[in-house]
C-alpha cells in the first residue's frame, strides 16, 4: 500500500466527510506561513503540537475538582482533557465531521487553567481585576499564540485558524480571531461544528465524571440522587440488566450509561438540527445565529438540574471548599510576593516584564504552575507558615 500522503488524506476528507465538515485542505491557514507536511494534515499537526507542549504536560498535576495528589483515582485536568477528546472524536465521527480538528480543540481547551482549578481561576481574576482580569479560555489562547516557546521564528505553537477559533468560542459565542475572509461579510456568529462538539463534550465529561468522583470518595451518596432524572433513568436501566450489581460497581456502571446516553442524545439531536438547517459548508455553519450541536430539550433540562445539584452538594462540600480556601490563600500570597519583588521571578519570565507589564507577567507565570509547584513555591517564600 505504501505511505499515505497528505494529499491522499485531504482527498479522503473531501469524499468521506459531510459537506458541512471543516476540511483540512480548506483551512484559513496559520498566522506564520510554514511549508505543509508531506503525510500529515494541518489538524493532525495541530494535535501533535498541543500534545508535545509543556502546558499540556503540566495538566497532569493540575486540579480538576479535588486537589491534585489527594487520591490515586481522582481525575486531574489531564485525564479530564483526554476524556473530552475521546467523546469529541466519537460524536464527530458519528456526524461525519473532522475528528482530528474536534480532538485537537478538545486537547487544547483547558491549557490555560491555573493551579487549583476554578478556585484558582477566581483568585487570579480577582488579583487582575484592574488589569483586564483572568479567564482560562483566554489564557489558553495566550499559551498557544504567545507563551509556548518551541519554534525559533515565532512565539506560540502557530496553530491553524480553525483550532484557535475553537478556543475563542469555548463556552461563549464569541469573538473570532482576525484575518478570516468571513469578517468582511459581517463576521462569524458560531464556530465550526467540530468546535461546538468539543464545547459540549467538555460539559458531558465535566458533570458526569465529577459525579463519579464525588460518589467514589463518598462526598455524595446515591440516595441523594433520587430526584435527578439523569441518574434515575440510567440506574433503572442498569438494575434491569445487572440486578446483582452493588456499591461502587453499580455507581461506576451507571455513570458509564449516563455518558453513553448523553452522547447518543447529542448525536441524534444535532443530526436532526443539521438536517433542518440544510447547511452545505463549514462557513455556512459559522453564519448561523445559534449552534447546531445541542442536547434535546428534555436532556438539557435534566442536565441543568444535575448541574445545580453538583454546585450545591459537591463543589462547595466542606471537604472540597476547606482545602480550596487554604490553597487559594497560598496562591494569593505568592501573587502578592511576586508583585512586591519581581526579582523572585525566573530570568526567562522576567524578560517579558517590559512588554507584558508586571501584573500580566506574574499572572502568566502563576497560571502556568502546577498545584505541586505552587505549593513548593509557597513553602519557599513563606517557610514560617
Amino acid at each position: 500500500m505504501g505511505m499515505r500522503t497528505r494529499l491522499e488524506l485531504e482527498a479522503f476528507e473531501r469524499h468521506q466527510l459531510a459537506a458541512y465538515a471543516q476540511k483540512s485542505a480548506e483551512t484559513a491557514g496559520r498566522e506564520h506561513s510554514e511549508p505543509q507536511h508531506p503525510f500529515r494534515t494541518e489538524y493532525e499537526r495541530d494535535r501533535a503540537r498541543i500534545i508535545h507542549s509543556r502546558a499540556f504536560r503540566r495538566l497532569e498535576y493540575k486540579t480538576q475538582v479535588f486537589l491534585n495528589g489527594t487520591g490515586d483515582h481522582l481525575r486531574t485536568r489531564l485525564t479530564h482533557t483526554m476524556e473530552v477528546a475521546s467523546i469529541s472524536r466519537t460524536i464527530a465521527r458519528a456526524l461525519g465531521l473532522n475528528e482530528d480538528l474536534a480532538e485537537a480543540i478538545a486537547l487544547a481547551h483547558d491549557l490555560g487553567h491555573p493551579p487549583f482549578g476554578h478556585s484558582g481561576e477566581r483568585v487570579l481574576d480577582e488579583m487582575m481585576r484592574e488589569q483586564g482580569g483572568f479567564e482560562h479560555n483566554t489564557q489558553s489562547l495566550r499559551i498557544v499564540e504567545l507563551i509556548e516557546k518551541k519554534y525559533p521564528r515565532f512565539p506560540g505553537l502557530n496553530l491553524s485558524w480553525e483550532l484557535r477559533e475553537g478556543l475563542h468560542k469555548h463556552s461563549k459565542f464569541y469573538d473570532p480571531p482576525p484575518d478570516r475572509r468571513l469578517a468582511a461579510d459581517g463576521g462569524c456568529k458560531c464556530p465550526s461544528l467540530e468546535a461546538q462538539i468539543a464545547n459540549l463534550a467538555d460539559e458531558i465529561t465535566y458533570y458526569s465524571h465529577d459525579l463519579d468522583d464525588g460518589l467514589d470518595y463518598a462526598l455524595i451518596a446515591p440516595r441523594q440522587l433520587a430526584g435527578l432524572e439523569v441518574w434515575c433513568e440510567s440506574l433503572e436501566t442498569v438494575r434491569t440488566q445487572f440486578p446483582k450489581l452493588r456499591g461502587k460497581e453499580l455507581s461506576a456502571y451507571v455513570i458509564r450509561c449516563i455518558i453513553d446516553r448523553q452522547v447518543h442524545d447529542v448525536t441524534a439531536t444535532s443530526s436532526e438540527l443539521i438536517h433542518q438547517a440544510d447547511v452545505q459548508s463549514a462557513d455556512a455553519v459559522r453564519l448561523l445565529d445559534s449552534p447546531l450541536i445541542r442536547y434535546s430539550p428534555a436532556l438539557l433540562a435534566a442536565n441543568q438540574k444535575l448541574r445545580r445539584f453538583l454546585y450545591e452538594k459537591l463543589y462547595f462540600h466542606s471537604r472540597v471548599s476547606n482545602v480550596n480556601d487554604r490553597v487559594c490563600m497560598m496562591l494569593r500570597r505568592v501573587f502578592e510576593a511576586y508583585i512586591a519583588n519581581p526579582k523572585l521571578l525566573g530570568t526567562h519570565t522576567a524578560q517579558r516584564l517590559r512588554k507584558e507589564g508586571l501584573h500580566r507577567t506574574v499572572c502568566d507565570y502563576l497560571s502556568g504552575m502546577t498545584d505541586r509547584y505552587l505549593l513548593e513555591e509557597y513553602a519557599r517564600l513563606f517557610p514560617e507558615s
